[in-house]
């Protein structure tokens, strides 16, 4: 007799809940999992001029105050959220951070991966896909930030972010986050404080999903 095995791929959170990466469940992590997850995947292949590598969870927190600090108006704990979180399936997905142009063409199976898991990040949170307007604000954040960081972070050169990275933003000479934590302007944190933060503002926005 054949027996026929069902597709599964889990990943053990250290809450001790278990993800199904191709079924994904709302419910099977929590805030803290996600924090620990992002703050241990790294941007930019991990490379970096300093000490250590640059997290997704401290890119998030990047992109947060660049939002924040380009919207004509009062931005919500909805959008808030929601800008936090755009980059959480990379964390659920096992710690990885393809880099953005590599991801179309690890074909239709990661997108249709990569698109249940942040589906999942989107029903837990209780917040809404952005709109077309919404979406070319937040791509703005996301892009300035990643210029900023190619220079000051992997040590990238400026004509280099926009002939090979094709990013045409300038990079922000002044790091967003000094502001909000006194910290050393474009130095990764450890992965235990960006944890902490991370989650500080994830819990702090978390309420409207509640």
């Amino acid at each position: 007799m054949t027996t026929h095995l069902i597709p599964r791929a889990y990943v053990r959170q250290r809450s001790g809940l278990h993800l199904n990466l191709l079924d994904p469940n709302p419910e099977s992590w929590t805030d803290e999992d996600l924090a620990i997850g992002l703050s241990r995947t790294y941007r930019w292949g991990g490379h970096s001029v300093w000490p250590l590598p640059l997290s997704v969870a401290q890119h998030s927190l990047t992109v947060l105050a660049l939002f924040k600090k380009s919207s004509k108006t009062p931005v919500s704990k909805s959008e808030a959220l929601r800008e936090l979180l755009h980059d959480a399936d990379e964390a659920l997905i096992g710690g990885f951070d393809p880099i953005s142009p590599l991801k179309p063409l690890l074909g239709s199976a990661y997108a249709t991966l990569a698109e249940r898991l942040q589906n999942a990040v989107l029903a837990r949170y209780n917040i809404h896909p952005w709109d077309s307007v919404q979406y070319k604000s937040h791509k703005h954040a996301d892009n300035l930030a990643g210029a900023s960081e190619a220079v000051h972070v992997a040590g990238w050169k400026v004509e280099e972010v926009h002939d090979l990275l094709n990013i045409g933003l300038n990079p922000l000479k002044t790091d967003p986050l000094v502001e909000i934590y006194d910290c050393k302007p474009w130095e990764p944190w450890k992965p235990n404080l960006a944890a902490k933060r991370y989650l500080e503002v994830l819990t702090e926005l978390d309420d409207i999903s509640k």
